[in-house]
């Protein structure tokens, strides 16, 4: 059994684990200790409760209930751009024309802004390539959103999910090549370590006014909005959630901005809660459910079939019910894995 928990201040080690997988152009977890290390506290001060920041980092991590590994990692932050700015380019359409010259010209421009701020974030989501299998990718993710079902007061009424641009085997994108080295003068690589550090320096350098698209080299403009492979089933997974691409992309490597309400989100819209009844066994169906309960510091989600007694009890297993720490009559968060309601 896996479990969706927040994370620990024991779970540093399987933290920088998992920073060693990710990658380059994932810059929201890197291989370094320092920021592995603020990582970790920024979210063990956040969970506390007694924090006085507005921009909160709820992380959590995938759990291995028979081996104790971390299987990955996943997060929230409550509100962005209050402590960075927080940009994007937003792609727009300008028409040219002339009468006298008989010329109509749709062109593509992009401009930096800041239109997200507050905005909540789904972000830092990684499972390690083992473990790749079965529904774990989607316990990692949905599992927060049944965090945010249980607590919305912590969070914007919107929610953003960035989704890795394209880059080459090598870790080259054609956008930064095309638009970020002649500002930056480094590699992608190098400016997406930066970024990690803080985004002041895009403000510094980036251009104030719109660029043409039609300007670019064709390799540029082809990865605008386009999504990195290993980030598709991601994409897809959020889209069926409700998410969707409002024309807001990555300033370093296009990738696309999807954004939805929190509470049009479907993991949030269907979820119900009922009473618990504890079980040694029960009967089900084939239904996958998303099980959670309500705390907060002690929250937990796991994937698991369940049979319900009318409009207000669920039946679940003594072994569910160790998982997510429940007692007879507690209250518990359900949601089919994929499509109906209870």
């Amino acid at each position: 059994m896996m479990i969706f928990r927040p994370i620990e201040s024991s779970d540093y080690d399987a933290l920088w684990h998992i920073a060693q997988h990710t990658g380059v152009g994932f810059s929201s977890l890197q291989p370094k200790p320092d920021m592995v290390r603020h990582k970790l506290d920024w979210a063990l001060e956040s969970f506390s409760g007694s924090t006085t920041l507005d921009d909160l980092l709820y992380l959590f991590v995938l759990e291995d209930a028979k081996t104790g590994n971390i299987a990955g990692v996943s997060g929230i932050e409550s509100a962005i751009g209050q402590t960075d700015p927080w940009y994007n380019f937003k792609v727009n359409t300008q028409v040219h024309t002339s009468r006298e010259l008989n010329v109509y010209n749709r062109l593509t421009t992009m401009t930096l802004c800041s239109d997200h701020t507050d905005y909540s974030e789904l972000c830092t989501l990684f499972l390690l390539p083992e473990y790749r299998y079965s529904n774990n990718g989607r316990l990692l993710s949905k599992a927060r959103m049944m965090f945010m079902a249980n607590h919305p007061s912590h969070f914007h009424e919107n929610v953003i999910a960035e989704m890795r641009g394209y880059c080459d085997d090598n870790g080259e994108s054609p956008f930064w090549e095309a638009i970020g080295r002649h500002f930056f003068n480094v590699d992608f690589v190098t400016a997406d370590q930066q970024i990690a550090k803080g985004k002041t320096f895009i403000a510094e350098l980036m251009p104030r006014h719109p660029i043409y698209t039609n300007m670019l080299p064709d390799s540029a403009q082809a990865v605008i909005g386009e999504t990195h492979n290993d980030t598709l089933p991601a994409r897809k997974l959020l889209e069926s959630e409700g998410f969707h691409y409002t024309h807001y992309i990555d300033i370093f490597d296009a990738g696309p901005l999807l954004e939805a309400r929190v509470k049009d989100i479907r993991t949030v819209r269907d979820s119900r809660e009922y009473k618990v009844q504890i079980h040694e066994s029960t009967t089900t169906d084939e239904t996958q459910w998303l099980l959670a309960s309500t705390g907060f510091r002690q929250f937990r989600c796991i994937l698991g079939q369940v049979s319900f007694e009318g409009f207000e009890f669920v039946n679940i297993t003594r072994e569910q019910a160790n998982a997510l720490q429940l007692q007879p009559n507690d209250t518990l968060r359900v949601v089919p894995l994929t499509g109906r309601r209870p």
